[in-house]
């Protein structure tokens, strides 16, 4: 009797908690349909009322009182103390640093008829520098790309930006690597840093520019701040990824033998930490370069305001030479620090063959440089680069001629492309989002924010949806933000076409992935001169552009994840019967879904990352406002509540995504 008591006490619990987690496992997208259903009733029910539309020239108390504070801070800059011995300060020895490096390199002018080092002394030192640091070949691609881009007319927008860039390098050296150290020797520092890098690398670029300017102004210093900032995150992450990467059996060893502290980061952890650390010095040399020539927003000089001039003025051959530019000096740039970060394998990798010659060629080397920036410091031949842009002219007519050619002979396919995505999956959208009442569309963000990335991140969500409201910018946020997903998922179709593409097969994956690192090298200026030109100044030509600006990040992602799925299991699945197709929808891709999850959080924020760069070709929402937050001074603080809601969007989504991406990873 007891045994038969005992046998449904211990069955019936499992009978009951079996339906339970299937339930659970179900039930999150049970919850998301049914939040969409019954927000697509109350649109019906509700449309266009309580939408907070605001018109372009109307201004909210927070635009206004931004404003206000924007006059306040200019006429207090030069009698407040803490303008005066703080910000001003800081901005004096920025612009110091920038006009000395631009002094040294520019062109020759009526009040300085030499400079001090003119074109042939800035080639022959990137030469130089560049051989040094890499080898021969980056040596020769550094002097051709320099001497390209004198070639196509713009030696002196190039000087200007490199000058910027240096500048701005420089500086967040100084900074990023100690702390990056810091972080790589102390977790709890780490953990400290941590979540304000995230933001820093979740805010878009252009966000940076508007509170840069109200404490520094216009000009090339709040474009070197404004670069330091976004391009410190990356070598701090990756310094101290560098610093911990180090065997503690090594760290132990230093310590056994009595090693300081300061020894054993000096002779152990640094030395075998270069290459990590130089490959995040990389990274911090394409995002200044990136952000560079979007302060041009800001009048910073150099190639980036050349591109905006003629964007504005939809002038496609010039952005076409001026972008070119850009695109040359990023693969210069890229290639001399790649080459840097692997030279000592290359060495060890030639058996020591050069090795004993290298010391003395590289003392005639310094003597040759030396002898052309003696040229270059005498001489105008060699401080002027000669020629008078024909090249740059021939590249821009090029441009120009492709561009008719293009407007004529694909519109019909370009315009039919353009229209039934705008039809058929953008309009319908934004119409859902801004046409709904706010409260309808903050209650469903939250919803989703709760059932795909928990509590908190729908705490998160719920937050931004309160500080969206508060920015006055609401239709405008959720115009930009129906643009955004849209572009999202596009990104998400290619990354998985390709990605799984790339990770089934090594040969494809060879095959693209230089082409991808090479867009990523690319600044995102340079993504709209194309399209601009297939499908004119509209929010789909922004929209394109974000795609493939995105996409190569999220296809990299997917495909790493399929290729980690292990063989045993897919071989498995052969066994078993199982297709390709099936292999990859019922193996692959749901073994990769923390992957896909981590593509579509990044895919978002490159996505976010362009939307102020759209607004130049006529994208309109937020990425318009901020712009014009900087040419009309009365529209600043609309402009920068518009770069607050960008801000707003990316917290958002960057939270939501990145919690379901651990869930799916648990």
């Amino acid at each position: 009797m007891t045994v038969v008591m005992e046998k449904p006490e211990k069955t019936a619990p499992a009978e009951k908690t079996a339906p339970v987690v299937g339930v659970r496992r179900v039930s999150r997208r049970v919850v998301v349909a049914a939040i969409l259903v019954v927000w697509l009733v109350l649109f019906a029910v509700l449309r266009g009322k309580q939408t907070l539309s605001l018109a372009s020239a109307d201004l909210t108390d927070l635009h206004r009182w931004f404003n206000d504070v924007n006059d306040s801070i200019g006429a207090d800059r030069n009698s407040n103390p803490f303008f005066l011995y703080f910000f001003n300060e800081i901005r004096l020895v920025i612009d110091n640093l920038v006009t000395f490096i631009q002094e040294l390199i520019s062109q020759p002018t009526e009040g300085r008829p030499v400079p001090q080092v003119g074109w042939l002394g800035v080639v022959g030192i990137a030469g130089y520098v560049s051989w040094a640091v890499g080898n021969w070949r980056v040596a020769l691609l550094a002097m051709a790309g320099l001497t390209f881009m004198g070639l196509q007319g713009l030696w002196q927008e190039s000087m200007d930006t490199l000058a910027l860039t240096v500048s701005a390098v420089f500086v967040a050296l100084l900074f990023a690597i100690p702390l990056g150290v810091w972080a790589g020797l102390s977790d709890r520092f780490n953990r400290i840093v941590t979540p304000f890098l995230d933001f820093m690398q979740t805010m878009p670029t252009f966000v940076y520019l508007a509170p840069i300017t109200l404490f520094f102004l216009i000009g090339p210093a709040s474009a070197t701040i404004a670069t330091v900032i976004y391009a410190a995150p990356p070598a701090i992450r990756i310094t101290a990824h560098a610093i911990r990467a180090v065997p503690e059996t090594t760290v132990e060893a230093a310590d056994s033998l009595g090693a300081t502290r300061r020894q054993a980061l000096l002779k152990v952890l640094l030395p075998m930490s270069k290459r990590t650390v130089v490959m995040g010095v990389n990274q911090s040399i394409m995002a200044a370069l990136a952000m560079v020539t979007i302060t041009a927003l800001i009048d910073a000089p150099g190639l980036g305001k050349t591109v905006v001039q003629a964007l504005q003025s939809l002038d496609v051959g010039t952005a076409f030479n001026a972008g070119l530019a850009i695109v040359v000096m990023a693969i210069v740039l890229d290639r001399v620090a790649t080459a840097a970060s692997t030279r000592e394998e290359t060495a060890r990798g030639s058996g020591g063959r050069f090795q004993a010659w290298r010391r003395p060629l590289l003392g005639a080397g310094a003597v040759a440089a030396l002898v052309l920036v003696y040229l270059s410091h005498t001489y105008v031949w060699a401080a002027e680069f000669p020629g008078d842009g024909t090249v740059g002219s021939k590249i821009a007519s090029a441009a120009d001629t492709a561009t008719t050619w293009a407007q004529d002979n694909l519109s019909g396919l370009t315009n039919g492309f353009r229209d039934t995505l705008t039809n058929g999956l953008l309009n319908p959208f934004q119409t859902l989002l801004t046409d709904s009442p706010w409260w309808l569309v903050g209650a469903a963000l939250i919803g989703l924010g709760v059932v795909i990335g928990g509590w908190r991140a729908g705490v998160t969500t719920a937050v931004c949806v309160g500080l969206l409201v508060a920015t006055g910018m609401w239709s405008d946020a959720m115009t930009t933000l129906a643009s955004s997903v849209v572009a999202t998922v596009l990104v998400m179709v290619f990354g998985v076409v390709f990605g799984v593409w790339m990770g089934r097969s090594m040969l494809v994956d060879r095959l693209l992935r230089p082409t991808l690192d090479a867009a990523q090298v690319m600044p995102p200026f340079v993504y709209l001169v194309p399209f601009l030109a297939l499908f004119g100044a509209t929010r789909f030509t922004a929209i394109v552009a974000a795609i493939v600006y995105a996409a190569p990040v999220a296809i990299k992602i997917i495909a790493d994840g399929v290729r980690a799925v292990p063989e045993t299991t897919v071989e498995a699945a052969t066994s078993a019967g199982c297709n390709t197709w099936q292999i990859i929808t019922k193996v692959q891709l749901p073994m990769s879904r923390s992957a896909l999850t981590l593509a579509t959080n990044q895919g978002l924020i490159y996505v976010l990352s362009m939307v102020v760069v759209g607004g130049l070709v006529g994208a309109g929402a937020l990425g318009y406002d901020v712009v014009a937050g900087f040419s009309q001074s009365e529209l600043y603080g609309k402009g920068l509540a518009a770069g607050l809601a960008i801000v707003l969007l990316g917290v958002m989504f960057d939270r939501i995504t990145q919690a379901a991406a651990r869930r799916a990873s648990a």
